[in-house]
């Protein structure tokens, strides 16, 4: 992923754009998939006993197994950020997905988690 003011800036533009949670969800993983690059981009629900998909970018669907979020295939590195709400408890989870071995790297860790931080408004 190139530099994070493009993408945060498109997912504000997304945010603010009228319409359904979900719709705003699947354009936001469409989003951050395109500009990293990245095979897979998940967006989850946490709830206190279940973990549930939001939206999805990608070429498959999302696991049904809920002990686990990647959707496996090429996958060959996953990177999982949870998604806080203001007060701080866990609302949901941004998964991201490549072909790639070692694909995530300290700027990739810094900007997917400015990507999570900005979708709280998503679950507010």
């Amino acid at each position: 992923m190139e530099e994070s003011a493009p993408i945060l800036r498109r997912l504000r533009e997304i945010l603010g754009i009228p319409g359904d949670r979900v719709g705003k969800a699947r354009r936001i993983a469409a989003a951050i998939r395109d500009t990293g690059g990245y095979r897979w981009v998940g967006i989850y629900d946490v709830f206190p006993e279940e973990v549930a998909v939001l939206a999805w970018s990608g070429p498959a669907a999302p696991a049904r197994d809920p002990r686990h979020l990647t959707t496996l295939g090429t996958t060959r590195s996953e990177i999982v950020v949870p998604i806080l709400a203001p007060g701080g408890g866990q609302v949901g989870l941004l998964d991201v997905e490549s072909g790639l071995p070692d694909a995530f790297g300290q700027e990739d860790h810094r900007r997917l988690e400015e990507c999570a931080a900005a979708l709280a408004p998503l679950w507010g």
